[in-house]
This record gives C-alpha cells, sequence and structure tokens, in this order.
C-alpha cells in the first residue's frame, strides 16, 4: 500500500485459499475486475480466523470486505464423503491443511465485526452462493439458515459475480448506504420489513421448513425453477430475525465483456510468498489451460452449476481464445501443451437453442434428459474452429480436452468432423467420460442419458481410433449411492463394468452438497419435482457395499461385495462362471467340490489343452 500511495484500501478481499493470480480462481478475478474500474483491493488470504488482528493488517476499507471461502466449499475441502478429514488441501500452499475454519464465510465475518463492528461485509463464492437461502447440510445433518443469517454480513453476491460485485462497488462510491442496495440482480439482503412488493415469491418460513421435509422440497423446487438468467421472480424467506431476500439472477455476460475479464493483467502464478513451500498445488492443472465458456445446460441433478453459474452457456470469442494462448507460449515453464480448453463442459460454446436468447432457459424441461427438446441446436463447428487455430500456432505441441464432454450431446451432430478430430488430435491415450450409473432408475434421478447411448458412444469412439491406427481408451466415472440406487441398481451397474471389462481406478459416492437437486432428493426423501418418494442409501455400511460393487475384482471388496450380492438375493453371481462377480472362498466343502469338477469327465481337461 505504501509503494501504490495508498493510505487505505477501497475494499479489503478476505479468502479461505492461498492467493493464485490466475483466472481460475474467483477472488483474483474479482480483485482484478474492481481494480480494472478504479477500485482499490487489499487481499488477506488464509487469515488466523482465531486472531483478530489478522483481519486489520491492511486497516479498514473505506468502502467493505468482501468475504469467501476460496473456490470451494470449506467444508468439502476439509472432509470427504465419508465425514473423513482429507489430508490435504490443494488451494493452501505445500497442500497443508488447516489454513481456514470450518464454515470459513461465517467465521471470517464474525472475525471481521469484532475489529470493525460499523464496516460493511459483502460475502459471495461458491459457499455463499449455494447456502444463499435455507439448505440441507450434510455435515450437520440438519436444515441450516441462509448464510446471511449465520455470518452476520450485510449483502450475498451469488453467482458469476462479477456485475453484481461492480454495481454494488459503484453504488457505494456514489454514497449510499449498504442498506439500500435492494434492487441489484445477483444479490442476496436482509430485510426487516415483512412488506413486499405484489410480485414477491414468498417460499416457507425456516421454522416451517424445519419440521417439514414435504415443505422443504416444495420449496427448494421453486428456487430452482427461478434460478437461472431471465427470470424476473424476487424470492424472501422469513426468519425471526427478518427476511431474507433473493434478488433475480444477474444478466449474464456477452462475450465481449468475457473477453475483458480474461484479458486482465493475472499473472498467473502464486504469490511469490508461497514459492518457500512449493507454491499453491491447485495451480497445476489449470496453468496452461484456456477457459472457453461458463454455464452447462447439462442439467445433471447432482451439479450445482445450475445454481451458481446457471444454465445460459456464455462462451468467449475465439479471437480472444487464440490470443490467451500466444500468451501462453511465452510463460516460463510452458512446454507446448495446453492441458485444456473447456468449461462446465467442454462441448458447449453457446446457448442451447435460439429462444434461450430472448426468455432464458425452460423452467419447465430439461435441453438434453429425458429427451433431446427438439429446439436444440447441436453445433460443434465453432470449437472444432478454435481447436484447429491453437493447433496451428507455432510452439503448441499438444492440445488436449480434460473439461467432460457431453457424449450424448455429441451423438447428436450430423457432422462426425469434432468427433474424428477429437479422437486424432485431443486425448491423451485416455478419454475420460462421466456415465455415472447404467440403471435406469437412477439415470432418471440423475439427469443423465441412458445406458444405451453410452455403449454407442463407445462403439463409435473406439470404431474411429482404429480409422485411425490409434490405440485410445475410454475412461468412465461411475458414482454409487446416488438417490434412487438400491443395492438391485448398483448390483446391475456391477455386472454392466465387468460385462464391458471396464476396471474403475476411481470411484465418487454421492457428495450431498448444498444447492444440488440430489442433496435436495438425499435430505427429503421425495423428488421435488414428482414429489414421489426416492428410495436413499443412508447407512455408511449400505454406501461402502455400493461403492465395493463398482470395484468388485479388488480382494479388499471381497466381503462387502459377497454380503451385497447375498443381501440383493444374487448369490448366483458368486462362483466359477463367466457372469459370476466374485468366486466362493476356499474351504472344506468348495475344495471337495473342485476336485470332484475337476476328476468329472465334463471337467477334465482335453487332450492337447
Amino acid at each position: 500500500m505504501a509503494e501504490q500511495g495508498w493510505d487505505h484500501a477501497d475494499f479489503v478481499l478476505v479468502s479461505g485459499d492461498a492467493y493464485v493470480d490466475h483466472p481460475s480462481f474467483g477472488a483474483a478475478i474479482i480483485g482484478r475486475y474492481l481494480e480494472a474500474h478504479g477500485f482499490k483491493v487489499g487481499m488477506i488470504a488464509q487469515p488466523d480466523w482465531k486472531n483478530r488482528s489478522e483481519f486489520m493488517k491492511l486497516g479498514q476499507p473505506r468502502l467493505a470486505f468482501l468475504v469467501t471461502a476460496g473456490n470451494i466449499d470449506s467444508m468439502v475441502s476439509h472432509y470427504t464423503v465419508a465425514k473423513k478429514r482429507r489430508k490435504t488441501d490443494s488451494y493452501s500452499p505445500g497442500g497443508q491443511t488447516g489454513l481456514r475454519p470450518d464454515r470459513a464465510t461465517a467465521v471470517y465475518c464474525r472475525k471481521i465485526r469484532e475489529a470493525y463492528p460499523e464496516t460493511p461485509i459483502i460475502i459471495g463464492g461458491i459457499e455463499a452462493s449455494l447456502r444463499r437461502l435455507a439448505h440441507y447440510d450434510y455435515w450437520s445433518d440438519s436444515l441450516m439458515p441462509s448464510i446471511l443469517i449465520q455470518s452476520g454480513a450485510d449483502l450475498l453476491v451469488y453467482g458469476m459475480a462479477e456485475r453484481a460485485i461492480l454495481e454494488t462497488a459503484e453504488a457505494l462510491q456514489s454514497g449510499l448506504n449498504i442498506n439500500d442496495l435492494t434492487y441489484i440482480k445477483g444479490t442476496v439482503f436482509k430485510a426487516t420489513s415483512p412488506d413486499r412488493p405484489d410480485d414477491t415469491v414468498m417460499l416457507p418460513s425456516f421454522n416451517r421448513l424445519s419440521g417439514d421435509k414435504r415443505l422443504f422440497a416444495e420449496s427448494f423446487m421453486i428456487q430452482y425453477q427461478y434460478a437461472d438468467t431471465f427470470s424476473n421472480k424476487v424470492l424472501a424467506e422469513l426468519y425471526d430475525e427478518g427476511l431474507v431476500v433473493q434478488n433475480p439472477p444477474a444478466e449474464p455476460l456477452n462475450s465481449d465483456e468475457l473477453d475483458a475479464i480474461y484479458r486482465l493483467p493475472f499473472t498467473r502464478r502464486w504469490h511469490p510468498v508461497y514459492d518457500k513451500k512449493g507454491g499453491v498445488p491447485a495451480i497445476s492443472e489449470v496453468q496452461f489451460s484456456l477457459i472457453s465458456s461458463r454455464g452447462c445446460f447439462g442439467g445433471c441433478s447432482f451439479c450445482a452449476l445450475h445454481f451458481h453459474q446457471g444454465r445460459f452457456v456464455q462462451g468467449r470469442s475465439a479471437d480472444a481464445i487464440i490470443e490467451e494462448a500466444e500468451h501462453l507460449i511465452t510463460e516460463p515453464g510452458f512446454k507446448g501443451y495446453i492441458h485444456d480448453v473447456g468449461g462446465p463442459t467442454a462441448n458447449f460454446r453457446k446457448p442451447a437453442c435460439k429462444k434461450q436468447l430472448k426468455t432464458g432457459p425452460c423452467r419447465d424441461r430439461q435441453c438434453l434428459h429425458p429427451q433431446p427438446c427438439p429446439q436444440l441446436e447441436v453445433d460443434h463447428s465453432d470449437y472444432l474452429e478454435i481447436l484447429r487455430r491453437l493447433r496451428s500456432l507455432e510452439g503448441i505441441k499438444k492440445v488436449f480436452i480434460r473439461s467432460g464432454i457431453r457424449y450424448d450431446y455429441l451423438l447428436l451432430d450430423q457432422d462426425d468432423g469434432f468427433f474424428k478430430e477429437l479422437c486424432e488430435h485431443h486425448v491423451s491415450g485416455q478419454l475420460k467420460v462421466a456415465p455415472e450409473h447404467i440403471a435406469g432408475p437412477v439415470l432418471e434421478k440423475m439427469g443423465k442419458p441412458g445406458s444405451k447411448l453410452y455403449l454407442d458412444f463407445k462403439k463409435r469412439y473406439m470404431t474411429i481410433n482404429k480409422e485411425l491406427g490409434k490405440e485410445q481408451y475410454l475412461v468412465p466415472y461411475f458414482m454409487s449411492s446416488h438417490p434412487g440406487s438400491d443395492l438391485a441398481a448398483a448390483v446391475e451397474l456391477a455386472r454392466f463394468i465387468k460385462k464391458n471389462e471396464h476396471v474403475p481406478q476411481q470411484v465418487q459416492d454421492f457428495y450431498p452438497t448444498p444447492g444440488t437437486l440430489s442433496t435436495c432428493m438425499f435430505y427429503t426423501g421425495l423428488d421435488p419435482r414428482t414429489m414421489e418418494p426416492v428410495y436413499v442409501p443412508r447407512s455408511p455400511h449400505e454406501k461402502a457395499m455400493q461403492r465395493a460393487l463398482i470395484q468388485y475384482g479388488n480382494p479388499k471388496n471381497y466381503h462387502l461385495v459377497s454380503e451385497a450380492l447375498q443381501k440383493a438375493g444374487r448369490k448366483d453371481l458368486i462362483g466359477y462362471g463367466r457372469k459370476c462377480l466374485i468366486r466362493p472362498r476356499s474351504g472344506k466343502k468348495n475344495l471337495a467340490a473342485r476336485k470332484k469338477k475337476k476328476n468329472s469327465p465334463a471337467g477334465a481337461k482335453k487332450p492337447g489343452i
């Protein structure tokens, strides 16, 4: 600050992550964006939350404190789905754990209040965004109030916050009080008066929600329907402390606005203070990657993008992406490999249909599930042209695509050009895709396509690679214990994996994080879209059995797999046949049976074999 000639900062941004000046890190984007519009921004990264003086390092900001837990929810950062403490934190220097508190947003806010009782506090980031109204908290197994209530903050900015934070900053700069900022799209505020405009949608009060899971499912579905851009509905939720009011989502950024953000002077490095600890691990996957889009119309039930980035896809211009790639080539440490060109879904580059440009995504249906919408426009030409231009740059050896590929969308394309060039130029020996499951009832709850589409994709992928003379593989990701998955469905998945000769190295156990349709199912036992009951595997033991079935070949899983098969009434899958998942454990009876089989005429070896 002294070197800059500042006697104060306009904003002090407090983050639960170590500071990495790269556009894949939300704190860096918000800081750089406000700086570009003339505001003085200070950064306090990973303060010691037990020490009030840590939050006073840069003095009292002139306008407000900005608080974020970091790039991911602090509870997800700290705990596995089994609620066990993680051993590393990739967003901390050297991967060290323990440098941020549980529920970091609320803890930071309370400490700031101790230091500066009158200074406005604005919260944002994914932790705040997905907890903006009443939500189920998996770690306490309880319904929690809006994080605005928990934290004591004055204003919450949700989603991809550039437009909302700039409007907020300019309003504070003009002299408006933080309590007057009740009109900004993409924000949530507290109101003391219960009186609201006629067009406000009043959600059930927190007290009513706490005792009625069905009511929570109904409330969640209202929020779900009005979470997308172009919604003009204001939502309000009543607490003993007053109303929590959510304004409609901020309008999406256009291509020029996105390009301007990614042209900001990011150093693309961690702060030098972390050098002695080996830097910040999280940058390794993104340092030489290119973000091409935001938003996703895929509609997976277990994904929080619906409530955060939204379903309206916003793409950067091809020229801006090429320009950034040319800059990457000059970066120290760049070896000619671009690790990724994508976004939430790599092959989504524009809104799903022309209608979305006028009225936004449909509230009553998804673009791809259960069947592709007739209005869906399938086109990979723009993305393909970007990839071709990147490959032609001097200094580029290989351009990989590691973001998710939505294969059902890819198969809808009548032009095989992208598929062929994907296999020829952009796969590093293995292409990772996410069918997630194969049992129909589970896929319906997930919002994912049927298993036939995955098999069609696999067949076409193998055919193209054979034509190209390439030996490349498909690596499918599967999820266990998702709502709707009972032991019978888990067994069906295990049989599919065996039949198709997959050997999953990793299994994702469903993680009920705030703000997803699947988490609502997990908490309520209801599908909020239909209000029909849905089976939810809850006990750690059943979850362990479902997870073990996916990796049935691992000897460590034998007893869990055996128990699961017996409980599912599938003892027929324990044996020596080709369709069996596991063999009986050797014992006197089994050994005698095997000897008898070996000595019988049918079991005797044929000559020459």
